[in-house]
């Protein structure tokens, strides 16, 4: 699994990552075939308390799966969008064995 994070106009804490890092670890050990995961974080609207935002996009054979959230922290977003695609694979894997 290649894992690229992308951190827009500021960056990215050591700790921040090592926590992605960690839950996407765990994602993989349930979803053997992920192939590439790019996360993206962004700071929108400064004057605002949500304004850390979180876009995830997974990558496996033929299907990409793709989730933005936005929070107070970047860690909160990035665990409600980790959540969102943990669903869509979920779903997408009930699909296909039942073909």
């Amino acid at each position: 699994m290649k894992l690229r994070i992308q951190a827009v106009n500021f960056e990215a804490s050591a700790n921040l990552e090592a926590h992605m890092e960690k839950k996407l670890k765990k994602l993989e050990k349930f979803h053997e075939e992920i192939l590439n995961v790019e996360v993206y974080l962004k700071v929108v609207k400064p004057e605002t308390a949500a304004n850390k935002e979180t876009e995830i996009k997974i990558v496996i054979p033929n299907v990409d799966f793709f989730a933005s959230k936005t929070c107070d922290s970047f860690e909160e977003a990035f665990d409600l969008s980790l959540e969102a695609i943990d669903k869509q694979i979920r779903k997408y894997k009930e699909k296909n064995v039942k073909k």
